[in-house]
């Protein structure tokens, strides 16, 4: 093993780590020495998205020290940024094996650092956090999840005073902070309990009162009566609200799926606990069928993702990508707010990643709206609504990754009002005897077909991470000519050159997209929260093309990249 692992682990062995740690160092170097040495090679990084990885002893693990050791840097910046005032944080979990454990850790650290901490009593979704940061006037809040990862990750993510997570500057010198922890005696422990408060109930109601204003067209009483919605958690935090917020609605006969209501951090029933996932739907399209049910809607542990199923003309469950819930939720209430003369071409606008659908944008300027680009992550979302501000209102913006969100009082994508937004078009939709397929098609028939995927290689450990940063190295330095039957007539690299949206600088990254003279766009970029190198195809054409010509178009660039 390499001196400089081998020394950290003595480190480890002979400092102040408690004695079951110890323990288990000691079982792993008798037992699975590759193991011990991949849970100390390196730190577990606070990344822009805050730490994520598997749980276990290691200085790159999820563990009591290094959620200790983020705390205590982001202690240190918060106490820099706001000196000589009261400081306050909220922190919400998840139902991940320990997070309600690493929750109290950080809280207890914090509260001895002199920081006024609300925790939740129990698991939220962390849009309910976003909005409690901004609605107890926190200067920041943390959430402990590791969103719809395998059981055996868990996460650690931060979020800034406006109630989006942390975009620069403060980002990177969190990170600094962070990075300057490097012995366990600089980590406060001790709690000051008079410094620690729960909150639950309270900010529910506030929440759920919020999101029932979204409501664009009040759903006639007997229409919601008459829907049947299932509804899945996913193990999750999505049953604390979400049913609640339906029949806030007027939705009465909201049906969960009894085998995955209870929060269990195992996901027992799932192999990833994924709303994007069709597997992770099975038991909630086998119970829609059983009770002729209108819609399936599924949320991810921390619900902030949604999967949704209808039923199509023929009566059979239809499944939505992230790409197609968001064009429709825009094109929906792009045309009721219209209706409504509500729409304000001077000030409305909404936004999307650079790697969701432009379908987006053809929907948004047809109505006179702006839509503005930003890089993939719903933060930079919540940055775009701050850095506008008043200038500006924001209607809505979405994410290929199934997720969304409609108005400014979360700054996170929320599948608690998306779950609404949706149920809403659904019954509105069954009023007039259409469908969510007829209305999607309705809108390529007004604007072009599109067709997306995406489609991911994993690469675990450190010999993962260099053939990613390979893969990524190749790409920049003989790109491809052509991508499926087309020309390659533009390539953007986001991190050598500026690159601008709306004349604004967008921050510089690690990502390529490839634009083809046919209209497709492919984006290469490493995963920021998995050890994945991620390909996102878009292709599109006339209103009047087959799906099948753009599933073929698909499959010819993918043979690009998956030559093996």
């Amino acid at each position: 093993m390499d001196k400089k692992i081998n020394s950290v682990i003595q480190t480890w062995l002979s400092g102040q780590y408690d004695p079951n740690t110890q323990a288990e160092i000691r079982r792993l170097q008798h037992e699975n020495p590759s193991a011990l040495e991949d849970a100390f090679y390196k730190n577990l990084e606070f990344g822009t998205g805050g730490l994520r990885g598997i749980m276990g002893v290691g200085t790159n693990r999820m563990n009591k020290y290094t959620v200790g050791a983020a705390t205590q840097g982001l202690a240190n910046y918060l106490l820099q940024q706001y000196p000589n005032q009261k400081i306050k944080v909220a922190i919400a979990f998840d139902s991940r094996e320990q997070s309600d454990f690493f929750a109290q850790v950080s809280a207890n650290i914090l509260s001895a650092n002199a920081i006024h901490c609300f925790l939740f009593e129990e698991i939220r979704p962390t849009p309910e956090l976003s909005f409690a940061v901004r609605a107890l006037r926190c200067q920041a809040g943390i959430v402990i999840t590791a969103s719809h990862n395998p059981p055996e990750y868990n996460g650690y993510k931060v979020y800034w005073s406006d109630g989006g997570q942390l975009v620069p500057p403060h980002d990177h010198l969190v990170i600094q902070e962070v990075n300057k922890i490097t012995r366990v005696e600089q980590i406060k422990w001790d709690a000051n309990p008079t410094l620690i408060s729960t909150m639950g109930e309270d900010i529910d109601r506030e929440y759920l009162a919020r999101v029932q204003s979204l409501v664009q067209t009040p759903v006639a009483r007997a229409q919601a009566q008459n829907m049947k919605i299932v509804y899945t958690p996913l193990h999750g935090t999505g049953i604390t609200v979400i049913p609640r917020a339906l029949q806030n609605m007027g939705f009465e006969q909201v049906c969960i799926v009894k085998e995955q209501a209870l929060p269990d951090g195992r996901f027992p029933t799932v192999k990833y606990p994924n709303p994007e996932d069709t597997e992770a739907l099975l038991l909630s399209l086998k119970l829609a069928d059983t009770l002729d049910a209108d819609l399936v809607l599924a949320t991810d542990p921390d619900a902030d993702r949604v999967g949704v199923a209808a039923r199509d003309k023929n009566g059979n469950m239809q499944l939505f990508n992230g790409n197609e819930i968001a064009a429709m939720l825009v094109a929906y209430q792009l045309q009721t707010l219209q209706k409504k003369k509500l729409l304000c071409r001077e000030t409305d606008y909404v936004v999307k990643t650079i790697v969701t659908t432009d379908l987006i944008k053809e929907i948004a300027h047809t109505y006179g709206i702006p839509c503005y680009d930003v890089l993939t992550g719903f933060k930079y979302i919540a940055e775009k609504i701050e850095t506008i501000g008043e200038k500006g209102h924001f209607l809505c913006g979405g994410e290929e990754s199934n997720g969304f969100l409609t108005g400014d009082f979360v700054r996170d994508k929320d599948a608690v009002s998306t779950c609404c937004m949706i149920a809403e078009l659904v019954a509105t939709l069954n009023a007039n005897k259409k469908t969510l397929s007829c209305f999607l098609e309705d809108i390529y028939q007004q604007f072009h077909r599109y067709k997306e995927v995406q489609v991911s290689l994993t690469r675990q450990g450190k010999s993962g991470q260099e053939d990613i940063a390979n893969m990524m190295r190749t790409f920049r330095t003989t790109p491809p000519d052509v991508l499926g039957d087309s020309p390659v007539i533009q390539i953007r690299d986001f991190l050598e050159s500026d690159q601008f949206d709306h004349g604004q600088l967008l921050p510089k990254a690690d990502v390529l997209q490839f634009f083809t003279q046919k209209g497709d766009k492919i984006t290469v970029r490493p995963s920021g929260t998995e050890p994945k190198i991620k390909f996102y195809i878009s292709v599109t054409d006339r209103s009047d093309t087959p799906t099948t010509a753009l599933n073929e178009r698909i499959e010819l660039i993918k043979k690009f990249f998956f030559k093996d």
